[in-house]
């Protein structure tokens, strides 16, 4: 009997950590936001996720609100990584987005092409009902 309780409870804990996980999978989908600060000024950005899988899709509105798709997204072992390519007066620049799950934020590093990496950390937007 001791043994079957023990074999129930290890059960319970393997399934715990895997719904932790699915929760981790499906807490990536939403909208996110975060401000950067540049020369004095603050700018908000958002993007919205929706993670398939180990798919990661969604966009980021950019300049006149023009929706930009989000590629290469990927999701695996609690990280996940994008790229953003816009094009600007005919040039395309693509920056890396990458980072990990942390309940409603996620935190991680941004890389433009050809520039300096930084930190960023987004927070859910929480959905009005």
């Amino acid at each position: 009997m001791k043994r079957f309780g023990m074999l129930a409870a290890a059960v319970a804990v393997i399934g715990l950590a895997g719904a932790l996980r699915a929760d981790d999978k499906a807490g990536l989908t939403g909208t996110w936001k975060w401000t950067v600060e540049r020369n004095g000024n603050n700018r908000d950005f958002t993007i919205k996720l929706k993670l398939d899988g180990d798919k990661l899709t969604g966009s980021m509105p950019g300049r006149n609100n023009q929706e930009t798709a989000i590629e290469n997204g990927t999701f695996k072992d609690g990280q996940f990584s994008f790229t953003i390519t816009r094009e600007r007066n005919g040039q395309k620049n693509t920056t890396k987005y990458s980072g990990k799950l942390a309940g409603d934020a996620i935190e991680g590093k941004i890389e433009p092409e050809g520039g300096n990496a930084r930190d960023w950390k987004a927070t859910r937007v929480k959905e009005s009902k």
